[in-house]
Parts: structure tokens; sequence; C-alpha cells
């Protein structure tokens, strides 16, 4: 009985040695043809790392703009009169998903503040005096320029924090906290001074009061005249749909809802153009990665055709030549997209240092930078290897 042969299968770490030995055997040109792959790689990935770092800078400071922060506050009723927001509308609006932070002031109408209690009661200078939501300076973003907020303690007593105008007409602003001012025919202390708050300019001029404070000192009805309110970037009009209802659903119509700022466009604009810049680059730069890989591996097979002959002779079938050089291709793609990873992240961080602002590099564009360039060099590759599996022994063999 004639036994039937059958080629040997080629185990992954065969394919990788014999994939890998054309190009140790010829480091120079594997080099040059890494590195213009590196190159292309390190393009996109540092104008990926660019962006999105200077995207997170520029997000930043339209944060500080106020992008996402909407202002409700009451509007008029049917009649023409002062309408009045519902005491638990701040506890509903928090009930909407998208909303991250919601604080609320009230004006109270009935209190007025001196320096001191020797004033007339006419020369009070036009302070206004508001109850405070604990939350109010994480959501209006603003900080302290002196001494503390309100916490859970303080804004149940006789305590003031003052915006930083109130406290220049006051004469407070240079002598600090732990002074005293005269605040509806009682004293009250000064915990803090805030620093100027240029998203909610109204409360630099103003004397602010502990919520459950104004109730007990000064006779707050609990009725919020604003209401701020922080949404997530791409909820804003959504949110800002909904907030009437929300506030008050007894009357919508009697809620007045600022609209969103013009720089909450200006940055779903700037992020169209750099998106469109990355996918434009990033497409070029793997099309010229893929060029130089085919070209390479071409140059490749027609230097090597003695040595295809000679495999083809000693038993390696086409499937196994055509895996070889598949397979160096493949393996000189990631050598490139490795590479160009490390250098783009390289480049972003020292650009990003420079400007003074954090690196970003996301996930996706260093996976995707090698995993595309793998796909890429195997495309490129594939047509050589093809060719390569298709030339015979002999003729191989025959050629000089």
């Amino acid at each position: 009985m004639s036994a039937s042969l059958s080629p040997a299968r080629l185990r992954l770490r065969d394919v990788l040695r014999v994939g890998s030995a054309g190009l140790r055997t010829r480091p120079l040109r594997v080099f040059m043809s890494a590195l213009g792959i590196a190159i292309g790689i390190s393009a996109m990935i540092a104008v990926v790392g660019i962006s999105s770092s200077s995207r997170a800078d520029l997000d930043r400071q339209l944060a500080a703009l106020g992008t996402n922060m909407l202002t409700v506050a009451p509007g008029s009723t049917m009649t023409g009169g002062d309408a009045k927001l519902p005491t638990e509308s701040v506890a509903m609006i928090s009930r909407i998903g998208p909303v991250e932070k919601v604080a609320a002031t009230g004006k109270v109408s009935s209190a007025k503040v001196y320096r001191n209690d020797k004033i007339p009661s006419g020369e009070s200078g036009g302070i206004s005096v508001l109850a405070a939501d604990l939350k109010l300076p994480s959501t209006v973003g603003t900080t302290m320029a002196h001494g503390i907020w309100f916490n859970k303690a303080t804004e149940k007593y006789p305590a003031v924090v003052l915006g930083s105008s109130a406290a220049k007409r006051l004469g407070i602003a240079a002598a600090g906290v732990d002074v005293q001012v005269y605040l509806g025919s009682k004293w009250f202390t000064v915990v803090g001074i805030l620093d100027p708050v240029p998203l909610a300019p109204e409360l630099d001029g103003a004397v602010l009061v502990g919520w459950s404070a104004a109730q007990t000192y000064l006779g707050f009805d609990t009725h919020p005249t604003t209401v701020y309110t922080r949404t997530e970037d791409s909820a804003v009009e959504a949110v800002r749909s909904v907030l009437p209802g929300t506030t008050n659903p007894q009357a919508p119509s009697e809620v007045k809802v600022s609209r969103p700022s013009d720089a909450l466009a200006a940055r779903e604009a700037t992020d169209q153009a750099l998106t469109g810049l990355l996918l434009g680059l990033g497409g070029v730069s793997l099309l010229v990665g893929g060029v130089g890989v085919a070209n390479t591996m071409v140059i490749t097979v027609l230097e090597r055709r003695g040595e295809i002959g000679l495999r083809r002779s000693l038993g390696a079938t086409r499937g196994q030549i055509r895996l070889q050089f598949l397979a160096e291709s493949l393996l000189l793609s990631a050598l490139g997209g490795i590479g160009g990873v490390v250098v783009g992240i390289a480049v972003t961080t020292g650009y990003a240092a420079a400007q003074g602002y954090a690196a970003i590099v996301p996930p996706w564009a260093t996976a995707g930078g090698v995993t595309s360039t793998l796909l890429i060099g195997g495309m490129a590759g594939l047509y050589p290897a093809i060719r390569a599996s298709r030339l015979a022994p002999t003729e191989a063999l025959a050629m000089p």
C-alpha cells in the first residue's frame, strides 16, 4: 500500500520565524520601510493627540463661559403680576436625567444690610440680600477669595458670605472675615467673601445668607427667584425645553429659562472641524503607509525568486509561501505601527507640556493606529504574497 504524502502544517511559531527571517536579512531596508510607516502613523497619532489635548483645554475654557448652564427665573402671571417658582423647584429639576448640578438663590426683599446699626435705614446702598443653596459655588463655578462657604451647620446660623462688589461697598474687602454686618435688625458674622462670578454677576453685589437662616431670622418664604442648572453638554437644548414644565407643572408659561450660551455653538462647530481634519489626515497617513509596505514587498518578491523556487522544490506549498510573505508584511507593518504610536505619543506629550496643558491621547487612536496599520499592511502584502506563491519552482530557479 502506498501512503499519500501531505505537507507539514506550519505552526504559528514557525510562521513568525519564517516571516521574520526576511526582515533580519535586510535590516536597512526594513528600517527604512518601517520608518516610512512610523512617520505616517506618528503623524496621525500626534494630530489626534494634539487636537484632543487642545480640544480638552478649549472645552475647559468654554465650560468656564457657562456653555452648559441654564438659569430659571419666575416670569409673569396671566394677569401681569409677578409669578413665583414653587418651593420644590430645585428638587424637581434635579430629577431630570442629564442635569448634573442644581442650586438656587431666593431674594429676601424685607431685609436690608448695613455696615453697622448707626447708618440711617434709607442708606443701605441697594445691596440685595439672597438666601443661598449650599451647592451654589460649584454650580455657578465660583471660588472663595476669603473664608469659607456655608456648610450644613453654619447655614442655620446668622452668618453671611459677601459678593466681591458687596464686600467693597461695605468696606469689608480689606478687613477679611470674622467681622459683622447689620442685617434685618440683627448682627450677622461674615464667614466668607466670594471671588467675582462671571457666570452670575448678580451675586457679586449681593449678601448671601444660608437658606435655613434666611427662614429663621429674615422671614424668607422659601420660594427661589433664580435656579442655576448645569447639564450635560449634549443635552442643553433638550433640558431647556422641559425646564418650564418641570419647574412649575401647574403654570409652565410663568417660567423663564435663559438661552444657551453662543459659546456652545462655537464648541460644536470646533468639534466638527477637528473631527473632519483628523479623519482626513489619518486616511492620508494610512494610505502612504500601505503604499510603502506594498512597494517593499513587491521588491522583496522580485529579489527572492531563487529562495521561493528552492523552498517550492523542497516541498513548500503555495499556501505556505503565501503565508510566509503575508506574515513578513504584517510584521513589517507592526514594527512601523508600534514605532509610530510611540513617537506620536512622545510628540503629543512634548507639545502639551510646552503649551501648559494635559496631554491626552485617546485609547482608540493608539489601538486604531496599530490595527489599521496591520489591516493596510495585510492588504498591501496580499498581492506580492499571492504572486510569490504562483511562481513555479523551475521558473523561479531559472530566473537570474
